[in-house]
């Protein structure tokens, strides 16, 4: 059997996917294979997909996002999704993931697959949950033997990571409800799980059976991102211990998978008061080992519908500052519905954002050298190059055609005659 990323750079080899991303990190090979090889860093890469952009993720690197993408019940549009991965692509995302729930899901997972060239993730158990209670059960008849087939054909068809909810064992479903909670499990494989323990009265399978996930991990190269299934789904419920007990045992499966040469990272809150962000991600990274630690925003206030992507930026740059590695970005329909292509393209770019100004102060390479560039541009009144440096160079050109129209050299409308750079001597370059 091939080896894995993580048993590649234990021996002492540095893959063709590692050499990619190093030239693009700027980092030296080795230092990147060293860190593969600790588990500090993942390279999600499935040979049944081997996509075409790999992307580390985790210590020493620049910080990722992902995009979510996939089906509801209520809207099975395979077209659309292939336009939300394109808007995500096009938009910097550096993976997607399917959580299509609605319509045909291989097909759904087969056709995103076939077409990204960034790593693409999956959750399993939603489909699982979905094809049970389309034969007309519940989603406690679903048996474990099912949950592993659609796991292993998730892997076969080429997922690269797979969100798996180990961490949910009985334990921590009784300090829930010993606790309580303002909303309870918000996560939806949490809320399919937590529903299949309170009603068999069994283990979770997913963490009784954890030696079965590695070996299909392994075979395939899977990446497993440890799901947070009892993360807070609002800040009151932020830092609880039922979140902090899952922690813990996804530390103790942490050491497990990376002794079977499996690649690991981690998942984190979730919704979080500004002020508890930094403990969160140093808990983590000490509890699981500095394993790489991917967070959804966290979401720093519970009353924004509609931009939720803003503040989902401002606890992802809180996040990355402490030590976080990969962002999930949130849309404006976050909390609303199901976002469209303009939507998964704004929520992008804001994580991006968020990331962008964490590597500067992280001091990644290319990073500030970016800003002075574009700083650069600006002073000379360079809008071309203005445009060329945005992050969204699409945005930037249509607000500036739309507030400074047949603009061509000069001050923009913001301050026409009056513009610092015209009047004010220029100052020696540095």
């Amino acid at each position: 059997m091939k080896m894995t990323q993580l048993e590649a750079a234990r021996d002492g080899i540095v893959t063709p996917e590692a050499m990619t991303i190093a030239e693009r990190e700027r980092i030296a090979e080795e230092q990147l294979r060293e860190s593969v090889a600790r588990g500090r860093v993942v390279i999600p890469f499935n040979p049944n997909h081997s996509p075409s952009r790999p992307v580390g993720i985790g210590e020493g690197l620049s910080i990722k996002v992902n995009a979510n993408l996939g089906t509801s019940p209520e809207v099975c549009d395979l077209e659309l999704e292939i336009e939300k991965l394109e808007a995500a692509i096009e938009a910097g995302a550096d993976t997607v993931m399917d959580l299509s729930t609605g319509g045909d899901l291989e097909k759904v997972r087969r056709e995103v697959l076939s077409r990204s060239a960034v790593p693409v993730g999956t959750v399993p158990i939603y489909q699982a949950g979905v094809e049970v209670v389309r034969r007309g059960q519940s989603i406690v008849d679903m048996e474990a033997e099912f949950l592993f087939d659609v796991i292993e054909s998730h892997a076969e068809d080429g997922a690269d990571f797979i969100t798996v909810h180990c961490g949910m064992t009985r334990k921590a479903l009784e300090r829930l409800e010993e606790q309580g909670r303002v909303m309870g499990v918000v996560s939806r494989g949490g809320a399919f799980l937590s529903c299949w323990m309170r009603a068999r009265g069994e283990e979770n399978p997913l963490y009784e059976q954890f030696p079965r996930l590695l070996e299909i991990a392994r075979k395939h190269d899977v990446t497993l991102s440890l799901g947070d299934a009892l993360r807070p789904g609002c800040v009151a419920d932020a830092t609880d211990r039922a979140q902090l007990e899952e922690l813990l045992t996804l530390g103790e499966l942490v050491q497990a998978a990376r002794e079977s040469g499996v690649q690991v990272m981690v998942e984190g809150p979730g919704h979080m008061p500004l002020n508890q962000i930094a403990a969160n991600v140093q808990i983590e990274k000490s509890a699981c080992d500095g394993a790489p630690f991917y967070v959804l925003g966290p979401l720093v206030t519970d009353v924004a519908p509609g931009y939720d992507h803003l503040v989902s930026a401002i606890g992802g740059a809180v996040a990355g500052l402490a030590g976080a590695d990969f962002l999930c970005y949130v849309t404006p329909a976050e909390h609303l519905g199901l976002p469209s292509a303009a939507d998964v393209r704004e929520g992008v770019i804001a994580a991006r954002i968020a990331g962008h100004a964490v590597d500067i102060c992280r001091g990644v390479p290319g990073a500030a050298e970016w800003d002075r560039r574009m700083s650069v541009a600006r002073k000379r009144l360079d809008w071309a190059k203005q445009i060329e440096m945005s992050i969204s160079p699409q945005r930037a050109s249509e607000v500036l055609a739309s507030r400074s129209p047949g603009l061509e050299e000069g001050g923009c409308t913001m301050c026409g005659e009056f513009c610092a750079y015209r009047m004010a001597p220029a100052s020696k370059a540095r």
